[in-house]
């Protein structure tokens, strides 16, 4: 599944999101709006990690997303 397709059934894959990454709120999901940068912007803030941490986290979220 590439971004677009994330980004277009938004609704559908916040569930897999919040299972990831507990933190975050339905506010949260409604903010991020299947944009990829908030996404990764949030984990960053919520989890108090860095950038390039968060990006990893999300790419190895994309891929099982990919998988399924």
């Amino acid at each position: 599944m590439n971004w677009d397709t994330i980004k277009g059934n938004w609704k559908q894959v916040t569930g897999s999101v919040k299972e990831q990454w507990g933190k975050l709120t339905d506010d949260d999901m409604t903010a991020i709006e299947g944009r990829r940068d908030q996404l990764v912007g949030q984990i960053q803030e919520k989890y108090g990690i860095a950038k390039e941490e968060a990006e990893t986290q999300v790419k190895a979220w994309e891929a099982r997303q990919r998988s399924m």
